[in-house]
């Protein structure tokens, strides 16, 4: 799973909360948000510099088939796309009539559809981006390329980190539980997609963490599941057996390419056996769609 020889890098500190890493790799940069600091950092192998401030305290993001960033705002309760001259478009804020909560983390299909997740957590208090009420229950969402919504899931209390497996044939979720509950029930689920790709079904309990819980998870290229914990990150196989765990001083909140981790205030990175499912499919024809986003996001 990790190199024999492999050790751990610390790439930044200072961060409050560091979540929602994203790696540019046409331009060998790492995005990271800083939710309570309302800021995302940009790391490269020379420095540590502010990419955007204010963010929108912005939670999850990934990036789409043309290369463009897409972040979950908790303060705007909206999912936001950065476009490739730099400005940004909201893609979906509201559902029948009633605003989103705190969209969490966020995933793209290679159809082009974004799934996302939309628990409470960035709502309930002014940490995250300002205490406000909510206008529905926690949920997991599709939005298709033609900008059409439609609700995906809503029997978690806390939906959370979400990624595909390598064949897009099931979807991962976790649930971290309701916002200030003592003992909140939290555990990694899967799903099966139906035959079109658009809707879930066939949800069962996939593997728990034995220490904290799962927040952000991902799959790599031979469909290994590996979840963040509060110690370190753990591995799964696809039936749910746990492989192992890789130990890391602070609490590891994400993981969005297995090599980059977002612990509790700072980002790390190892170098794994098995390289991590690409963020969006290759497409030679839209290359530079890609290198000119690159360079208005990481420039």
């Amino acid at each position: 799973m990790v190199l024999p020889n492999a050790r751990l890098e610390h790439l930044a500190g200072g961060l409050r909360w560091a979540e929602g890493p994203v790696w540019f790799a046409d331009h060998q940069c790492l995005l990271v948000s800083d939710i309570p600091n309302n800021r995302i950092l940009r790391w490269t192998e020379d420095a540590t510099t502010i990419f955007r401030a204010p963010s929108g305290y912005i939670n999850g993001q990934t990036r789409d088939r043309q290369g463009r960033l897409i972040g979950c705002s908790h303060q705007a309760r909206s999912v936001l796309r950065t476009e490739i001259d730099g400005s940004i478009t909201t893609l979906t804020a509201q559902y029948d009539g009633r605003r989103l909560n705190s969209p969490n983390d966020v995933v793209v299909k290679s159809d082009g559809s974004i799934w996302f997740t939309d628990p409470t957590y960035g709502i309930s208090t002014d940490y995250e981006g300002g205490k406000q009420t909510s206008e529905r229950p926690a949920a997991v969402y599709r939005l298709s390329e033609a900008g059409q919504l439609s609700m995906v899931a809503d029997d978690f209390t806390g939906p959370n980190g979400l990624c595909f497996s390598p064949d897009e044939t099931r979807l991962y979720i976790t649930e971290t539980g309701p916002p200030f509950v003592a003992a909140p029930s939290c555990h990694i689920r899967v799903f099966d997609l139906s035959p079109d790709g658009e809707s879930l079904c066939h949800s069962r309990v996939f593997a728990a963490v034995t220490s904290g819980a799962a927040d952000g998870i991902g799959c790599d290229e031979s469909g290994n599941l590996w979840a963040s914990a509060a110690d370190g990150v753990h591995c799964f196989a696809p039936t749910g057996e746990l492989l192992g765990k890789s130990w890391f001083p602070q609490w590891s909140r994400t993981l969005p390419l297995v090599a980059a981790i977002t612990a509790a205030c700072s980002s790390a990175r190892a170098q794994t056996c098995t390289p991590s499912t690409p963020m969006f499919a290759a497409c030679p024809a839209r290359e530079h769609h890609r290198a000119a986003a690159a360079s208005a996001q990481c420039g």
